[in-house]
């Protein structure tokens, strides 16, 4: 359990030097951000493989603190209260804390375990991003600061994806020529080993029906996974291995799209088969059938028996 934690300015007592006066201790007690205050953008509680990813909540950066009193290598100005107070179940999925803002903004976390994390651009731009890939349960208290002082509009965005896409709903796919999320790989027909396979996390928040009619689930904004295939004589076919119900979703090069449900050997497994592939870059997003995250495996193979 988290305990009662402050964060201060160094005070050493040297010889001397005099004993602080009251209003001098007053200060630089004011000087310190505290966990124990309550959050003032609120609590909230998620488990691993919540639904509505990127949680999103709205704030105000900044404040009267220097984040780097704090710990090493904190910026930003924040506020003596945590912003945000975070109660969260992990489970097998990684955990990422964003900032969104036209301002420049600063990430200081307090995690379960007390140790602070910090960063300031690792969101893209002067957006700041902090990650756990193995994140522990409990209270992460969250600031969000102001870079120069120059407080504004801000988001938090909590999320399991690697990326988050920025709300989906309606704004179709991002990126669409970008490398996956989850990275590629280049393949030679006759490709050995047989299959190949990649762990990844399926789910997003872009509805799949809303590519093509034929597809279900919810799916990211950029692709999971990009395949560049160099064709011979045999089918290229793609498939998921997971515990829960999860779509898949193939796109070539020519926006042809293939989409499957339930098609695999696993009941709840989808499996899309290209019978005549052509070479080039195939994109996969691989989805939940119903909202949230959930661990899965994707496999390309060349044979259909070789499949997980």
């Amino acid at each position: 359990m988290k305990t009662k934690l402050w964060a201060t300015v160094g005070m050493c007592a040297a010889a001397g030097l005099a004993v602080p006066t009251q209003a001098l201790a007053q200060k630089q007690a004011y000087q310190m951000v505290d966990t124990s205050e309550r959050a003032t953008y609120g609590d909230f509680r998620l488990s691993a493989g919540f639904a509505d990813d990127p949680f999103v909540i709205e704030v105000t950066s900044g404040g009267q603190i220097d984040a780097s009193n704090v710990s090493d290598g904190c910026t930003g100005m924040v506020a003596r209260a945590p912003d945000v107070q975070l109660t969260y179940s992990a489970g097998s999925l990684p955990l990422f804390i964003r900032t969104r803002s036209s301002s420049d903004t600063t990430l200081l976390i307090n995690g379960p375990n007390g140790a602070w994390h910090c960063d300031d651009d690792s969101g893209g731009g002067t957006n700041a991003e902090v990650s756990w890939n193995n994140p522990g349960s409990g209270v992460y208290d969250i600031w969000v600061g102001a870079y120069g002082g120059n407080s504004g509009q801000a988001e938090i965005h909590i999320s399991e994806l690697r990326s988050s896409g920025g709300g989906g709903g309606g704004g179709g796919l991002s990126s669409l020529f970008s490398s996956g999320t989850f990275g590629g790989v280049s393949l030679n027909a006759g490709f050995t080993p047989d299959p190949h396979t990649v762990d990844l996390t399926a789910g997003g928040s872009l509805d799949a029906s809303e590519i093509d009619s034929d597809c279900v689930g919810m799916i990211a904004n950029e692709a999971d996974y990009v395949v560049t295939y160099q064709a011979g004589s045999f089918p290229l076919v793609f498939g998921v291995d997971s515990d829960r119900d999860t779509t898949l979703i193939v796109m070539d090069d020519d926006n042809n799209y293939w989409c499957d449900d339930d098609g695999g050997d696993e009941p709840l497994n989808p499996r899309v088969r290209v019978n005549s592939p052509r070479s080039g870059s195939y994109r996969v997003w691989v989805g939940t059938y119903s909202s949230g995250n959930s661990p899965a495996t994707l496999y390309v193979t060349e044979l259909e028996s070789n499949a997980p």
